[in-house]
């Protein structure tokens, strides 16, 4: 914008100029051509009274004197015929002048200025001089070039004046720009400063209006899904007071340790909810131990549906970027889905990885009827009786740690998800860039 202000600036400037000098310099060399013939013109009647009154002999030699170093060569043509003076040929301009008539004429060379003497005895005598043509454009180039300088000077100077006045509009229209990209970023609570035009005001102030309005309805949403996580502990209390009163054995104790792990998580809602969740940047586990243990939990449903399981993970450790029960929420929706989607007795395939770059390539492929319409591909929505959330759980999971989610058709039809994990991030160093996640698939 910037740029486009002193471009438009410095062309109307120009043609201002432009408009303004092409005449006035068409008048300067008109008015040096002026000034040139008339000053040849009155030399030349300075010479009518010469021509009037003194004998031919006196007239050819003061002719022969002023010559010499007059850079007007003139010529006197007398009634009988006589040419006396500088050399030179009876043109149209001479021979009207004999009719008594003074005129003057361009000729190669310069300009021919003729003046009639009348009142001889013999007749009208001519008197004839030349102006050449350093003569009659002598100063002009010097003018010229002053009036170009003057011209140039003027587009600096415009153009300077439009630099600093695009400054004054730009620097706050940047300053709410940066504003926003910060705000996008997640900080509601940085403001754009009242500074600059009264459009560009107008514009930070609904600007921090919209954050304010922003970061009061995240607060609210928060809250809510705080009051609806903590609804779930009655029955979850409920839950392990039949769980207690099991017979002591496996069963009594798995149970227990299902509800303990699920009001851990319940516990993990509501902190997050509350902003005090881990930070994403300092989040790590190992993904070959969280990977192992989820296969292990789900192969025994995998037994008891007939579903043949190939497991192929690289040996541990494999560091990254994901805190251990988020890794296990998303491989769990992740598997989930193959026995939710795929009829039973239909295989699957987990295979981890090194992924290039540092971090974790996860793949689960499965051997059902192929992944969804593109359309189902929306969070919320899944079109077989699911909540549509499972694989944007996950899909939030990778991005978050710098990879992402792939959706595709294995070799045998099935649905293929590829999970890529980015590495821990270094002590100290900076935060490693988040790849924007598209919109979010279902489950």
């Amino acid at each position: 914008m910037r740029g486009r202000l002193i471009l438009l600036v410095a062309a109307t400037s120009l043609l201002v100029v432009v408009a303004f000098l092409v005449p006035l310099a068409l008048l300067v060399r008109s008015s040096a051509e002026d000034r040139a013939v008339s000053a040849a013109a009155m030399e030349a009647q300075t010479w009518a009274p010469v021509v009037a009154t003194a004998d031919r002999t006196t007239l050819e030699r003061t002719l022969a004197e002023t010559n010499a170093d007059n850079p007007h060569r003139v010529t006197v043509f007398l009634p009988d015929g006589t040419t006396l003076g500088a050399p030179a040929d009876q043109s149209a301009a001479v021979r009207l002048a004999a009719g008594g008539r003074s005129v003057t004429s361009d000729v190669p060379g310069g300009r021919e200025v003729v003046v009639a003497v009348a009142g001889l005895p013999d007749g009208t005598a001519v008197i004839r001089t030349l102006v050449p043509e350093s003569e009659l454009h002598r100063g002009v180039t010097g003018a010229w070039a002053v009036l170009g300088l003057l011209g140039a000077g003027l587009v600096l100077v415009s153009t300077l004046v439009a630099d600093q006045l695009a400054r004054s509009f730009i620097r706050p229209l940047a300053a709410v720009a940066g504003v926003s990209h910060r705000m996008a970023n997640g900080d509601l609570t940085v403001r754009a400063d009242a500074d600059g035009p009264a459009e560009v005001r107008a514009v930070g102030l609904g600007l921090n209006l919209l954050a304010g309005r922003i970061g009061d309805l995240l607060l609210r949403e928060r809250e809510h899904v705080v009051d609806l996580s903590h609804r779930l502990r009655t029955p979850l209390t409920a839950l392990r007071i039949d769980a207690e009163g099991l017979p002591d054995g496996a069963d009594r104790a798995r149970i227990v340790g299902d509800v303990d792990a699920l009001e851990r998580q319940v516990d993990d809602i509501i902190r997050t909810a509350r902003g005090l969740g881990r930070s994403t940047e300092d989040a790590a586990c190992d993904a070959a131990r969280v990977v192992a243990d989820r296969v292990n939990f789900w192969s025994a449903l995998a037994d008891e549906e007939q579903r043949a399981v190939r497991v192929d993970l690289v040996p541990g450790p494999v560091p990254v970027r994901v805190a251990a029960d988020e890794l296990s929420a998303a491989v769990d929706a992740l598997l989930d889905n193959v026995f939710a989607h795929t009829p039973e007795g239909s295989g699957f395939a987990v295979r981890l990885g090194h992924r290039t770059g540092g971090g974790a390539r996860l793949e689960i492929a499965d051997s059902g009827p192929g992944p969804p319409d593109e359309l189902l591909l929306q969070r919320g929505r899944s079109g077989r009786g699911s909540t549509g959330l499972g694989l944007d759980i996950a899909a939030r999971t990778a991005t978050d740690s710098g990879g992402g989610l792939t959706l595709g058709r294995g070799e045998n039809g099935g649905a293929t998800v590829t999970l890529d994990l980015g590495p821990p991030r270094p002590a100290g160093g900076p935060p490693t860039a988040i790849t924007a996640r598209p919109g979010g698939p279902p489950g």
